[in-house]
């Protein structure tokens, strides 16, 4: 009796064996082709970056802003240029990028450098929410962006300092937006991009005394998208330090007669060893990244009307 226990003890405990022995066999295995790079860890993490690249398009509309932010199937756009660019930036957007939708449409401030094209994009377009500042003014651009609004039955969305949208991988948060009538610049939409690991900051035509007001903030970013076109009334001295960007952007109409940018600010640049891109120099500017890296492509597209 006691040698057939005996008998069955040894099996089990031969079978713990050899099971202890497969289970090892296997983790060494699986060890020794990690250590060499048969087997990568990181695969799913390199296809979210992969499927997933942002893109940020600078277009070259003259004296004006205008900048898509698209990754996968969501689209932003910024601005929208002077009236006689609407016609040519919906054709872009539809012909050569295949865009029918937007997920966000923003008009920093209602002047006409920076809304004019809006109503042909509100018009042609479907878009998901329109954020505007909360202010009006009496020009008929802005007038033909409201008509189109309401012609659409769209709502106006008027942001909150420090509220954030979630849109794909990307999170934009309102640094500042202003209620000044008197002086729209300093009402401009305020908006940083953050996507994994890399930020952007998108001043609109932000003066000086709006820079003041954010400083506090964090503003520190890898892209910097300079405010008023280049003007001596923005990119002071603190805010740039603060910001610290590896790369500018400047959107400037060629042989403007505001004589933008100005070259105050492009030696503040220069000093900081910041890379500068212009649109009067460089055309459309097409920014790419991976959530780590940044490139730039200088693209032979001109949306100036």
């Amino acid at each position: 009796m006691k040698n057939n226990v005996y008998k069955k003890l040894n099996k089990t405990f031969n079978k713990v064996i050899i099971l202890l022995v497969i289970l090892l066999g296997v983790y060494f295995v699986k060890h020794f082709y990690e250590s060499y790079g048969f087997i990568d860890n990181n695969t799913e993490q390199t296809n979210i970056s992969e499927n997933n690249l942002l893109e940020i398009y600078f277009f070259d509309v003259g004296q004006a802003d205008s900048i898509l932010i698209k990754e996968d199937n969501k689209n932003i756009l910024i601005d929208a240029g002077n009236n006689e660019d609407g016609e040519n930036l919906v054709n872009y957007l539809k012909d050569e990028l295949n865009i029918s939708s937007l997920d966000m449409l923003v008009g920093t401030h209602p002047h006409e450098d920076h809304i004019g094209g809006l109503d042909n994009v509100i018009n042609e377009l479907d878009i998901k929410e329109i954020l505007l500042p909360d202010v009006t003014t009496t020009t008929k651009t802005f007038e033909e962006v409201i008509d189109a609004i309401d012609k659409k039955n769209y709502k106006i969305t008027i942001p909150k300092i420090d509220e954030e949208y979630n849109i794909g991988n990307m999170n934009f948060k309102v640094l500042y937006t202003g209620v000044n009538e008197s002086d729209l610049n300093a009402s401009s939409i305020v908006i940083k991009l953050n996507y994994f690991n890399t930020n952007y900051l998108f001043m609109g035509d932000a003066p000086t005394k709006v820079e003041k007001e954010i400083l506090n903030k964090d503003i520190e970013s890898d892209v910097l998208k300079i405010g008023h076109h280049g003007s001596n009334y923005s990119t002071s001295q603190d805010f740039l330090d603060k910001v610290n960007p590896k790369y500018a952007i400047i959107s400037v109409g060629l042989n403007n007669i505001y004589k933008h940018p100005s070259s105050k600010v492009i030696d503040k640049l220069n000093k900081k060893n910041i890379e500068i891109y212009e649109t009067d120099k460089d055309g459309t500017i097409k920014l790419t990244s991976d959530g780590e890296n940044i490139n730039f492509v200088k693209l032979d597209t001109n949306i100036d009307g």
